[in-house]
């Protein structure tokens, strides 16, 4: 029989070994902080095998498949799947474009399937078959292992109400052990048993009424557990990464729920300390999958923003090589933007991909066509130039300099209007043209140097009769004084050209000179332009073109007659000023100026026109 020394010491074990959660209801951890946490390696999946050809992958899952389906990777098996089919569809379009560029129609195209596509289809359907038959298998030893801890239960109860705690100390220990060594049921059953279970737990506890020492001792050793577990998770809060942080802290809430209750004035404490940190970690959890999408939505804007930068290009503007390769340089340059981008959201990436694939490959498929009908216009461009090359050397020994000179020049704008021609010809073509062309011109600089001269001469000739118009001293014979500077205005326009550059400059020291030397002769600004309108009718005399004098005085006539006419409007005008006021007076007084300049105007016009008529 035993003693109550070894029932005490049973007790004692049982308790050590019990490895229930907190056993009162203020002492349970809430279901939201003991979350699964998915973390969704597609991407990196995905990104391992795009690098992979079919047969690749094919290879690749085959390989995979020879180890047991417990311990095959799903999102590799995935990844795989859309590798092959997106390469797949790759594949089958570009067949779909040579079969409709060979005369058929995409309504009746269709792809056979090869042995590759069907060994790959094969694979995955062995995948799946396994995989199911195994879900079954897994969710069949769940049921079993529901019907175990169900069976438990129902005899733990009968234990709790039985009151006989001697006999049923071994019975309880080894229940709990049995209960320990069952494994996994059904997700949506675990709370429900787990309560279960507990209530039971507690009523076993208070039927075999523990006395204080020994309670004392296992509350001391649970709350022990349970510090170590707050310090572990304190820890993983200081972890950088969140994911491990996360999937650490599922373990450590699995642990905590093994590990009996603590002493009522510890409980909440301890509870608390293991929650507070507990929300930290699984803050930031959220916080780093919310950034993350957040950045992913950032990335597929930016990767909208690239497609509809491609999509946008105006090809009617791109109309010679220079404009495909500018272009070109863009496209690319968005290409390794679009590489340093991270991914986009799980169900858009690869649909923004396609999408700025499709205008990629839409751009360089017209720039094929562009260079393949710019071939025949280089060669066309190319026999334009080849004419004007011969051409140019056919002239570049005349000794025509005028018309010939018309001719390059002409040429040499048409050169200008004619495009490109292929790389290699057009620098041959470009030194053959201007050869010809600076072989003529230079021809034609030495032959005219000599005219050069005589612009030298002729703007020596100017400044001495300049300096002879400075040094012109008036008689007192006003008329015959005037006669005589009349003499030397005249030869001014007896001397040739001078150097164009020299032009402005010596005919603004003459007219100095002029309007100097009528100054000290009382012209007047009439005689002044009387005497320079002589001067031109006189040219136009010794040049014979009396036509032109004729030309010029029906001018005169129609300008005398505006003239006259204006002044008669502010004749007219002045008499019907009659009030003597001051705005009245200062009315009249600019009529009376107006009046005034235009007929000293008409009266310009009469003598001009009076020269004119003595000319002829």
């Amino acid at each position: 029989m035993e003693t109550l020394d070894d029932i005490k010491e049973q007790q004692s074990e049982a308790v050590l070994s019990h490895t229930q959660s907190d056993i009162s209801a203020n002492n349970q951890p809430p279901e939201h902080l003991v979350e699964q946490v998915d973390v969704n390696n597609e991407n990196d999946s995905f990104r391992e095998y795009a690098s992979l050809t079919r047969a690749e992958l094919v290879a690749k899952l085959q390989e995979i498949m020879k180890n047991p389906i417990e311990k095959i990777d799903k999102d590799a098996v995935e990844a795989i799947k859309q590798q092959y089919y997106r390469k797949h569809k790759l594949e089958s379009e570009q067949q779909k474009k040579v079969f409709v560029e060979n005369g058929g129609t995409e309504e009746s195209f269709s792809q056979l399937p090869n042995e590759e596509e069907i060994n790959f289809k094969l694979l995955l359907q062995n995948y799946k078959e396994q995989k199911s038959a195994f879900s079954e298998s897994i969710e069949k030893v769940k049921e079993e292992n529901l019907k175990k801890k169900l069976s438990l239960l129902d005899q733990l109860k009968v234990i709790a109400e039985s009151g006989d705690v001697g006999e049923s100390l071994p019975i309880f220990r080894k229940l709990q052990q049995e209960w320990k060594s069952i494994g996994a049921i059904p997700q949506a059953k675990v709370n429900e048993l787990w309560k279960a279970y507990n209530v039971y737990m507690e009523r076993f506890y208070d039927l075999i009424k523990i006395n204080n020492e020994l309670r004392d001792y296992d509350f001391k050793k649970n709350l022990e557990q349970k510090t170590t577990l707050c310090e572990s998770a304190e820890k993983l809060a200081e972890e950088k990464d969140v994911v491990i942080a996360s999937r650490m802290l599922q373990k450590l809430h699995e642990e905590w729920r093994e590990i009996g209750p603590v002493a009522r004035e510890f409980r909440d404490d301890v509870w608390e300390r293991f929650k507070a940190t507990s929300a930290i970690i699984n803050k930031k959890h959220q916080d780093f999958f919310a950034a993350l999408k957040t950045q992913e939505e950032l990335n597929l804007a930016t990767k909208n923003t690239l497609c509809e930068a491609v999509e946008s290009i105006d090809y009617a503007k791109l109309n010679n090589f220079r404009d495909w390769e500018t272009k070109t340089a863009e496209i690319i340059e968005y290409q390794h933007q679009w590489k340093n981008i991270g991914f986009a959201p799980r169900k858009e990436n690869i649909k923004v991909y396609e999408r700025f694939r499709s205008a990629c490959d839409h751009f360089f498929q017209l720039k094929s066509e562009f260079m393949k009908a710019s071939k025949a216009e280089l060669e066309e461009n190319f026999e334009k130039k080849k004419i004007l090359c011969e051409k140019a050397e056919s002239l570049q020994n005349s000794t025509d300099w005028k018309a010939t000179t018309d001719i390059l020049i002409e040429i040499q704008k048409e050169w200008k209007t004619i495009g490109p021609v292929a790389k290699k010809y057009s620098d041959i073509l470009w030194k053959r043209f201007v050869t010809a062309c600076d072989h003529f011109f230079e021809e034609k600089a030495k032959t005219f140097s000599s005219k050069k001269m005589d612009e030298i001469a002729n703007l020596n000739l100017k400044q001495e009769l300049i300096d002879k118009i400075n040094s012109f001293t008036k008689t007192e014979n006003v008329q015959e004084s005037f006669t005589h500077f009349r003499e030397l205005l005249s030869q001014w326009n007896a001397i040739g050209h001078v150097p164009f550059k020299d032009k402005d400059k010596i005919f603004k020291t003459f007219k100095d000179a002029v309007n100097k030397q009528m100054d000290a002769m009382n012209i007047d600004a009439v005689n002044r332009k009387l005497i320079s309108f002589k001067d031109t009718v006189e040219k136009m005399v010794e040049g014979d073109r009396s036509n032109q004098l004729f030309r010029e005085r029906e001018k005169l006539l129609r300008t005398y007659d505006t003239l006259k006419s204006e002044i008669a409007t502010y004749e007219n005008n002045m008499g019907f000023i009659s009030a003597k006021t001051k705005k009245s007076d200062s009315i009249v007084q600019e009529l009376e100026r107006k009046i005034k300049q235009l007929k000293e105007d008409r009266n310009l016009i009469e003598k001009k026109i009076k020269l004119i008529d003595e000319s002829l």
